[in-house]
């Protein structure tokens, strides 16, 4: 949270299985274009929350899977966890108040009577969550019976039916939605409220995210019935929130547009990405723009034409390095004449480049230090490195983009490479 020295231009809560991430998109190219789009025009003042239902364990799993991109905060265990940064440092304040009134003993004892419901997988127990699976025809008579015998035994808790399946069982001040309200509430207090915020579901543990007052919300078109009716019963006359057309993070790049919460088209929607129409000078949206050009090339997306690399030696300095991760050094020319003999070699294959925490700095009148984690997944091997690069302004005009002086990669921590010879810049 303290990334920002001011509040976030927009703040994105969203859930990720079935919302973010859609397990039905092969390609995943709905997550890929939103990634796209918050990296080159967002991820420097705004902030990223996943809210999901998963546990830690579970959540590190899908981040190996899928092509997603770092939150800023996340959210977990359906709103009994959350942590911050890189390193998932937990927020002990949320811990501590959770804590009050909780007796997870009594919980265990009395879900123990009712034969219908089956424990989840250990991985998704978790100190202030129990979750079970329950028979859809059954769910809404154990939900009443048991909240009846929880109170009579003087413990305020909270039962989440969701996913047509999911039985979760939490202190009664937990929750997606409690969790966001305590966010915000933190953000007040320092002053730091986000000027919008946009929350993103599809199932009733989404519920909640709704009911804050003053945020966007966006169900995706694929949202499950029991959301849909807690809408029609809660918030049908709410004009802030929509029910998208589109599917799970595609809904979510649909509702920024309707809402306009900022630029809504994804740099992986524009077939001509030299055809930019920037008005001022923007390293993040140069560093997404070059990253997507080299997949574009390698899976024969764009022409094989010498007019692209002729281009991409205009925008690499004459004199500029490259370090590869291996540690040996090459100029970037050297890098470029590298590409003609790559064009299509990924042709057909599953193989995408995304970029991550893209952060731009000024160092000078006319130059920024870009860092950021550069994804490629070729098959289901997921490799990383951490890309610092340093770009020039002097000379050129902003039609022409910014010039490419340095770049330096190393592997990211357990997503290397053994294989170097595969890896281009």
């Amino acid at each position: 949270m303290d990334r920002l020295s001011g509040s976030a231009r927009l703040m994105i809560v969203s859930d990720l299985d079935h919302t973010m991430v859609d397990h039905h998109d092969t390609e995943n190219m709905s997550l890929l274009r939103f990634n796209a789009l918050w990296e080159a025009n967002f991820r420097d003042n705004s902030l990223l929350v996943f809210s999901t239902g998963r546990s830690p364990t579970l959540y590190k799993e899908l981040r190996k899977e899928k092509p997603m991109l770092t939150p800023d905060i996340t959210i977990m265990s359906v709103g009994t966890e959350i942590t911050y940064g890189n390193n998932m440092v937990p927020d002990d304040g949320w811990v501590e108040f959770l804590n009050q009134k909780w007796d997870r003993k009594i919980v265990t004892e009395e879900t123990s009577k009712f034969s219908e419901l089956t424990l989840q997988s250990e991985t998704e127990q978790r100190p202030h969550k129990v979750s079970f699976y329950v028979p859809k025809d059954k769910a809404q008579d154990i939900m009443k019976s048991l909240a009846a015998r929880l109170e009579g035994r003087g413990l305020d808790a909270k039962i989440i039916y969701s996913g047509g399946m999911d039985l979760d069982i939490l202190p009664q001040g937990a929750g997606k939605g409690q969790a966001l309200a305590y966010l915000l509430k933190k953000f007040k207090a320092e002053s730091k409220l986000p000027n919008n915020t946009l929350v993103c579901g599809d199932s009733g543990n989404d519920a909640e995210l709704f009911s804050i007052p003053d945020v966007y919300g966006v169900m995706v078109s694929n949202a499950q019935e029991e959301l849909l009716q807690w809408h029609a019963a809660n918030a049908k006359d709410n004009p802030k929130i929509i029910h998208a057309t589109e599917r799970c993070a595609a809904g979510i790049i649909q509702a920024i547009g309707h809402f306009k919460l900022g630029p809504s088209v994804s740099p992986r929607d524009v077939s001509d990405l030299s055809d930019s129409h920037l008005e001022k000078f923007d390293p993040a949206y140069e560093v997404v723009k070059f990253n997507l050009f080299v997949e574009k090339w390698r899976r024969a997306e764009v022409e094989k034409s010498e007019l692209y690399l002729a281009n991409m030696r205009v925008v690499c300095s004459p004199s500029g390095v490259f370090v590869h991760p291996s540690g040996v050094e090459k100029s970037l020319g050297d890098c470029v004449d590298a590409l003609r003999n790559c064009y299509g070699d990924q042709q057909g294959k599953s193989y995408r480049v995304w970029v991550d925490q893209v952060l731009p700095t000024q160092v000078g009148s006319d130059s920024w230090l870009v860092k950021y984690k550069k994804w490629e997944l070729s098959g289901e091997k997921q490799r990383c490195c951490l890309t610092t690069v340093l770009l020039s302004s002097k000379g050129v005009t902003v039609a022409e983009g910014l010039t490419w002086v340095h770049v330096h990669q190393t592997w990211f921590a357990g997503a290397g490479s053994t294989d170097d010879s595969t890896w281009l810049f």
